[in-house]
């Protein structure tokens, strides 16, 4: 069935992942171009980086962000700061574009009236991967997760509220939207290891939009 969307001629389709968690196929793949020209931009003024978790490990995912706040992680910890540490200038501004499409997956999920602070930019080539985790640096604790997929397709790792509980694994190819909040806020998630391959929008790599509400 999701290979029908790689024809962009029909509609984007919403498929329910349990109460509160949404996959919405194709939902951004008309905004692709533009979105990867906001992120072009974003990063020359808050480049991409690899950091460095709490136990000393460097993420093989690149990562910068755009918002009022942006995530961070070093041997300190995690946490959200309004300055890039590496620059010591404010994140730039979220995009119209961004919070536009923010603002309409998480209506279309059943979370109006969205307001996010941070939007997180992962960039992963060949290996790259996230380990099954909850996002619990946030203060709001209702609002979605809203993430968007772009470039070179990846399996998604979909849990459940224990590290432990069975794990699902569903293709995401670019323009998909997970959006996950209320009873699934704290669902474990993850990317498993990215496949080689081009993709003609993004070549090597997938980039990752990750919209979140921390205030």
């Amino acid at each position: 069935m999701h290979d029908l969307f790689e024809n962009q001629s029909f509609p984007p389709s919403k498929e329910p992942l349990e109460e509160g968690a949404v996959l919405l196929r194709g939902f951004v793949s008309a905004e692709a171009a533009r979105l990867l020209e906001e992120i072009a931009r974003i990063a020359e003024a808050a480049p991409f980086r690899h950091l460095v978790t709490p136990g000393g490990h460097t993420m093989s995912v690149a990562m910068t962000n755009c918002g009022r706040v942006g995530w961070v992680s070093d041997r300190s910890g995690y946490r959200y700061d309004p300055i890039d540490p590496d620059t010591k200038k404010h994140w730039p501004d979220l995009p119209p574009l961004f919070l536009d499409l923010a603002i309409r997956a998480a209506a279309e999920a059943g979370f109006p009236n969205y307001d996010p602070d941070a939007c997180l930019i992962n960039r992963y080539v060949a290996g790259a991967k996230l380990g099954l985790h909850q996002d619990r640096d946030e203060k709001d604790t209702w609002a979605p997760i809203v993430s968007v997929s772009l470039g070179l397709p990846a399996t998604f790792l979909w849990g459940g509220k224990r590290r432990s509980d069975p794990t699902r694994r569903m293709l995401l190819e670019s323009g998909d939207v997970v959006v996950w909040g209320g009873p699934a806020r704290f669902v474990y998630h993850g990317v498993a290891p990215l496949k080689a391959g081009e993709h003609a929008l993004t070549g090597a790599a997938r980039i990752n939009l990750t919209f979140r509400k921390v205030f």
